[in-house]
């Protein structure tokens, strides 16, 4: 469900993007578009660092703040960040607090230079790292996963020949999920974690490199997509135009777990993941539904944005006709800021309106990617029943939540989840639909092309033992 982040809704932590020009051309405006395909990643905060590796200053200029990226960004300050190596982030915290100082990129001076990074996703040995770190000196500026990192790079350089050996080695001991884009000086890298949780892919425009988190922020661009960075794999892209590649972090046996709720709800419907077409996989659930789900009905429709393509395979595998019953206002701001529940719920109202004369008299079948807490859900079907939908038969592109995600989701803890402790029936009575249906876990491999993946959300199967202490933080959702 994509209705700004609210209460029924899951977060997801960042988007990044870095870009290497190699005929001095500024690239804080094209990094501002790509940033700008990648806003459905997070909506808490925008920041784009370059430096000019043609002045031999070895100077970042940065500029970051809270909002969404057009909110962040004015003339001004793309005029100022001048230079033809950068890196930009959009964030939505999964660790760390919601404030300015943890705004990426970060940006560390150290004896060797400086450093300039990105990152997506959660480490889960987050707090024995910043001890170790604190414990030699080390002084915190933020309180994200992502500084952990910097340090332990910053650190291995000193006592290695280049920034990408320092960063495998430093890689080699942060567990959990990271999709990086790291520039020095005069090198661009891109690290994606063994486990292949997030995305990360390369493409070229021109005489440029670009490394960023999907493929929909190169075609936003006009770049040509070369190829998703590898599970475990840390490429650099040197001052001559070349892209090196190291493996070394690769686990044993080629063991990956792509994050299934990537093709479920985080990607854009336009990327591919990993050769997956995230539109193709949406489809593929939705006929999935339909032929497990079945009902008699007059109308399928899906909640904006992320349940339509979903919707589009039920009615295909279902015969029922597919139809548009809400309309989506893309203008009003985030939910999720309005601080009384009784103004969240409001603001449903406000960004979301259900076509009466779609839906009235008819029975619905209403295809959404998920149920975290349930209140949204109540509403939308109430909107429905209370513009004259006879029935409203809910059907969910994925398996019911049971638990907490450890690797850069913002799913809350079990007491919270809808699902804890509850059949289907019980969900269903509480939604108020007429029938409920989820999307059975065993057909999960299918959306990703059977490539191997993370349900740990649904089914508990941790692929990295979770941490003793929950180091996601607490949030307003």
């Amino acid at each position: 469900m994509d209705l700004g982040v609210m209460e029924n809704s899951v977060g997801e932590s960042c988007g990044v993007f870095g870009m290497y020009n190699f005929d001095g051309e500024d690239v804080a405006p094209t990094i501002y578009y790509g940033l700008y395909a990648l806003q459905h990643r997070g909506q808490e905060s925008a920041g784009i660092a370059v430096t000019d590796t043609f002045d031999g200053k070895d100077s970042v200029r940065c500029h970051k703040d809270l909002g969404l990226v057009n909110e962040v960004f004015h003339s001004d300050d793309m005029f100022n960040l001048r230079g033809n190596l950068g890196v930009g982030h959009v964030r939505y915290s999964t660790a760390g607090a919601s404030n300015r100082e943890n705004s990426q990129p970060l940006v560390l001076a150290y004896i060797k230079g400086t450093l300039m990074l990105a990152h997506n996703g959660n480490l889960v040995n987050t707090p024995q790292l910043r001890r170790e770190l604190a414990m030699s000196g080390a002084i915190f500026q933020t309180t994200t996963d992502t500084e952990t990192i910097a340090y332990h790079i910053a650190r291995e350089r000193i006592h290695t020949n280049s920034v990408q050996e320092a960063t495998v080695k430093a890689l080699q001991k942060v567990q959990g999920s990271y999709s990086l884009v790291i520039a020095s000086p005069r090198k661009l890298i891109g690290a994606r974690d063994p486990w292949g949780f997030r995305p990360l892919v390369i493409g070229k425009l021109d005489n440029a490199y670009i490394i960023t988190s999907e493929s929909c922020a190169l075609e936003t661009i006009n770049a040509k997509f070369i190829r998703d960075v590898l599970p475990g794999e840390v490429v650099t892209v040197t001052p001559d135009g070349n892209i090196e590649s190291n493996l070394e972090l690769s686990l044993p046996h080629n063991k990956t777990a792509r994050c299934i709720f990537e093709y479920i709800y985080f990607c854009r419907p336009d990327t591919t993941f990993d050769g997956m077409s995230v539109t193709k996989s949406r489809i593929i659930a939705g006929k999935l539904l339909a032929k497990t789900h079945p009902v008699e009905a007059d109308l399928v429709v899906g909640v904006p944005e992320s349940g339509n393509m979903a919707a589009v395979g039920y009615s295909a595998a279902s015969g029922i006709p597919y139809g548009i019953a809400f309309n989506k206002n893309t203008y009003v701001g985030r939910t999720f800021i309005k601080p009384k529940q009784s103004t969240r719920v409001k603001s449903v109202k406000i960004k979301l309106n259900v076509l009466r004369d779609v839906v009235e008299g008819k029975k619905i079948v209403m295809v959404d990617d998920s149920i975290v807490r349930g209140t949204t859900s109540n509403q939308i079907i109430t909107m429905l029943k209370d513009a004259g939908a006879r029935e409203v038969h809910m059907r969910i592109s994925s398996p019911p939540f049971y638990h907490p995600c450890y690797f850069g989701i913002d799913i809350p803890k079990e007491d919270q989840l809808i699902a804890h402790k509850r059949t289907v029936e019980e969900i269903r009575k509480i939604i108020g639909a007429d029938s409920l249906g989820y999307l059975p876990i065993e057909y999960l491999n299918e959306m990703s092309g059977n490539l191997p993946i993370c349900d740990a959300c649904f089914s508990g199967n941790y692929p990295i033992n979770p941490p003793i202490e929950d180091i996601r933080g607490e949030y307003d959702n």
